[in-house]
C-alpha cells in the first residue's frame, strides 16, 4: 500500500485555500497560526511542493499550490463521502437552520439538490422565524442572518458584501424621475425591513440627504414582502442590490444611480463548538465552497 499523506495537513491545507485565510482555518480547526503553520510545513515536506508564499502572517497560494489543490480536493471529498456512507450506522443526520425568509428563496433553496446529492443523508430543518442570531445554540444549531457583525463569542463566516439602493416601482419611478429632490422625496412612504432600518440612514448620508423627512415609514419583516409592496406602488423600499438582481422583477425600479455600501452583510452563525457537529460541519463546508 502508499504512503499515505498526513491527513490533518491536508485538512489544513484545503481550508486555507477555501476560507482564503490562514487565520480563519485555524480558528475553525481550534488551532493557533503556529500549529497551523506546522501542519502546512509537514504536508510541503511531504509532496515535495512549495504550496504557499509566506510573508509576515499571511499565506498566499502559489501555482504549484492551485495545481495540487485542483488535483487532492475531489478525492479528499470522495474520501469524505465514503467513509459518511459507512459511519453512523447510516442514520439521518439533521440540521436545525435558521434561515431568512428571502435569502431561503432566492439563493439556497436553488442549490439544495446540490447538498442533497452529495450527503443524502443530511436533511433540513428550517425555521424563518424572528431572532434568529439570539437563538442559535439553542432552538437553532446554526443561522444564516442579516445582520451588522456578529458578537464575537459566535462562530461566523461572512456571505457577502452588499450595496443598497432605493427601490419603487417602474410607475412611481417614472412619475418621480430617477434623481427626485428631498422635497419630492419627503412626500413618499418608504418601506423599510426590520433587519435592515440603518440601510435608510446609510443611504441618506451617502446621498446628502440627512434631513429627509418622509411622508411616512412603513416597517416589514419580509423581504419577499416588501418588494412586493414596493411592486405595488406602496412605497419607496430600501433593499440590497443583490435581492433587486435575483428577483428579476420588470416592475420595479432602482432609484439613484449611486452604490452605497451596506451596514448589513448575510453570515453563517454558530457556536464554535457546534461546529464539530457532523451535520453543521457538513453544511457550513457546502455553503462556502458553493459560494452562496
Amino acid at each position: 500500500m502508499r504512503r499515505l499523506p498526513p491527513l490533518r495537513a491536508l485538512e489544513a491545507f484545503i481550508r486555507v485555500v477555501r476560507l482564503g485565510s490562514a487565520r480563519s482555518a485555524a480558528s475553525e480547526l481550534g488551532l493557533s497560526p503556529s500549529a497551523l503553520s506546522r501542519r502546512i510545513s509537514n504536508l510541503e515536506s511531504f509532496t515535495g511542493r512549495k504550496l504557499f508564499s509566506r510573508s509576515g502572517q499571511s499565506m498566499k497560494l502559489t501555482d504549484e499550490g492551485r495545481v495540487f489543490y485542483d488535483a487532492v480536493a475531489p478525492h479528499l471529498e470522495s474520501l469524505a463521502a465514503a467513509v459518511e456512507s459507512q459511519s453512523e450506522n447510516l442514520q439521518l443526520l439533521r440540521l436545525r437552520l435558521g434561515v431568512m425568509p428571502l435569502f431561503g428563496t432566492q439563493r439556497l433553496f436553488p442549490r439544495l439538490s446540490e447538498l442533497r446529492k452529495a450527503h443524502p443523508r443530511l436533511h433540513l430543518d428550517i425555521d424563518t422565524g424572528p431572532h434568529l442570531v439570539d437563538r442559535v445554540g439553542d432552538t437553532l444549531d446554526a443561522a444564516i442572518a442579516l445582520t451588522v457583525q456578529p458578537d464575537a463569542s459566535l462562530y461566523s463566516v461572512q456571505l457577502d458584501q452588499n450595496t443598497v439602493h432605493a427601490i419603487a416601482s417602474s410607475q412611481l419611478a417614472d412619475e418621480i424621475g430617477e434623481n427626485p429632490d428631498i422635497e419630492v422625496l419627503s412626500q413618499q412612504t418608504f418601506l423599510l425591513h426590520t433587519d435592515m432600518v440603518m440601510s435608510f440612514d446609510a443611504w441618506k448620508a451617502a446621498l446628502g440627504l440627512e434631513k429627509l423627512q418622509p411622508a411616512a415609514i412603513d416597517h416589514y419583516d419580509s423581504g419577499q414582502l416588501i418588494l412586493e409592496a414596493a411592486a405595488q406602488g406602496m412605497g419607496i423600499a430600501m433593499m440590497h442590490d443583490d435581492h433587486l438582481k435575483r428577483v428579476n422583477d420588470p416592475r420595479l425600479a432602482r432609484l439613484f444611480d449611486a452604490k452605497i455600501d451596506s451596514p448589513y452583510s448575510y453570515w453563517f452563525i454558530c457556536r464554535p463548538a457546534d461546529l464539530e457537529a457532523r451535520p453543521v460541519r457538513i453544511f457550513h463546508d457546502w455553503l462556502v465552497q458553493a459560494g452562496l
